[in-house]
């Protein structure tokens, strides 16, 4: 019996049941302390991070200077949700599709700009379709014709349709949303920390916001309302990993009145450096999982969250919103009292 169902499950499904069998497992060995609890980084690190300040700075304004240059040039691949029109999702029933023939098909229908793209099998072929001048039913027609153009051949999978006044709604309703989080973290900041940290950690989030959607741009990923969600997320993540540094930080500014501030930074760091590991290591394995194996309604999400909370999020939380401090003048007195005892 336990054979059979065995046999009548696939592969991932079988996998994911190991994977949870051996993380319950080894839970269960730490909890009772048969095996040791891991650290990814020894408890006494005295990694310099500070001495980087004077490099990551100029770096940052560089890569923003870039990514606001890439958002006015080259622009971002708005999707049909901010920009109207359709999208059909298609499979070719016979092989691989042939992108080259199904524009030519399709490229005489008069319809404007319709654009093309292969993801995920060799078989599915993203279809977009700009948005037509007339009521839904122009829509409709111009989905039809394009399907016609295509052959007998075509299975259509998805079909999604918006109006231009709906894309324009929604597009507006996202950039307020994203606007109103970012003064409600700047709110939230400000009663939580000094105006130094609230300040810094403002900084820190616009910055990894500002190099998102350059990358946006640059790999022209789709804009759209899973996007804005994403940008979102990346803003609390960002937070969230900077807020627990900044009350260590707090913390060791009120234990410790005479060390200087690059060095209580730099302890700072050190001492939540094996949790940000543990955390980032763990959020990228699952976005990993997400962005091969979601498909492409979440293709957007995970490829934007991979950027800017893998690699923005961990960057601006160590090199950028620490040292930053430095510079708003917080433990301004401590360096200089230590100054004239030397």
């Amino acid at each position: 019996m336990n054979l059979a169902f065995l046999a009548s499950l696939d592969a991932t499904t079988i996998a994911l049941i190991v994977v949870v069998v051996v993380a319950l497992i080894v839970s269960v060995l730490v909890l009772t302390g048969t095996i040791p609890h891991l650290h990814v980084v020894p408890p006494d690190t005295t990694f310099d991070f500070m001495r980087f300040r004077h490099i990551s700075f100029p770096i940052s304004a560089a890569l923003s200077i870039v990514a606001i240059t890439l958002f006015f040039t080259h622009g971002l691949n708005v999707g049909i949700d901010f920009k109207g029109g359709t999208l059909l999702e298609v499979r070719t029933k016979s092989g691989p599709a042939d992108l080259g023939k199904m524009r030519a098909a399709v490229g005489t229908l008069g319809l404007g700009d319709i654009q093309l793209q292969e993801f995920g099998t060799p078989n599915d072929v993203l279809v977009r379709i700009p948005l037509q001048p007339g009521s839904e039913k122009a829509q409709q027609e111009a989905a039809d014709k394009v399907l016609a153009a295509l052959g007998s051949d075509i299975e259509k999978r998805r079909q999604e349709s918006l109006g231009q006044r709906v894309s324009g709604e929604l597009l507006a309703y996202g950039l307020i949303g994203l606007m109103l989080a970012i003064l409600a973290i700047l709110v939230y900041l400000w009663f939580r920390f000094e105006w130094q940290f609230a300040l810094g950690a403002m900084i820190a989030n616009v910055h990894d916001i500002v190099l998102t959607i350059g990358f946006m741009s640059l790999a022209q990923v789709d804009f759209d309302l899973t996007s804005i969600a994403a940008l979102l997320t990346i803003l609390g993540y960002s937070l969230n990993d900077t807020v627990v540094i900044y009350d260590r930080i707090r913390e060791l500014l009120r234990r410790y009145k005479k060390i200087p501030m690059t060095e209580l930074l730099n302890r700072s760091i050190n001492q939540t450096l094996s949790r940000s590991i543990n955390t980032h290591l763990t959020v990228s394995l699952t976005l990993l999982a997400l962005l091969l194996f979601g498909g492409h309604a979440i293709h957007s999400f995970t490829a934007t969250m991979m950027f800017g909370v893998v690699l923005v999020g961990t960057y601006t939380s160590v090199f950028i919103a620490s040292p930053i401090l430095i510079y708003l003048g917080v433990g301004l007195g401590r360096e200089a009292s230590v100054t004239e005892k030397s």
